[in-house]
């Protein structure tokens, strides 16, 4: 059975480059731009792992994190250009399990999804 990961990012390349890493190792990709659209992807599929930037258009990362928290427990990892500490402190209070900052290096990020 495929495991299935939502991936959100609105720079579109990041997005594509992170689900090419994900489905070479036979993951099932969730891929969307803006917090909204995943948003519905997480009401309506079953996931086991979301992946979300925190700087995106409408909903944003955190919100979704705690939108997500409010009624699933899936591993959510932050996958954001803020690095200053409060931001990786929000995230975590908010129900990340990890965070990671851009830039990263993707076979790193695939090692934590693994996790």
């Amino acid at each position: 059975m495929s495991i299935n990961i939502l991936v959100v990012d609105d720079e579109q390349s990041i997005a594509n480059l992170i689900e090419v890493y994900l489905r070479n190792e036979g993951f099932t990709v969730y891929k969307f731009y803006n917090g909204q659209d995943a948003f519905r992807c997480v009401e309506s599929e079953q996931l086991e792992l979301a992946i979300l930037d925190v700087m995106l258009p409408g909903i944003d990362g955190f919100t979704l994190c705690q939108k997500i928290r409010e009624k699933h427990n899936f591993p959510v990892i932050m996958l954001t250009a803020k690095e200053e500490e409060i931001d990786k402190i929000t995230g975590l209070t908010l129900g990340a399990d990890d965070y990671i900052t851009k830039p990263f290096r993707p076979l790193e990020l695939i090692a934590r999804v693994k996790a």
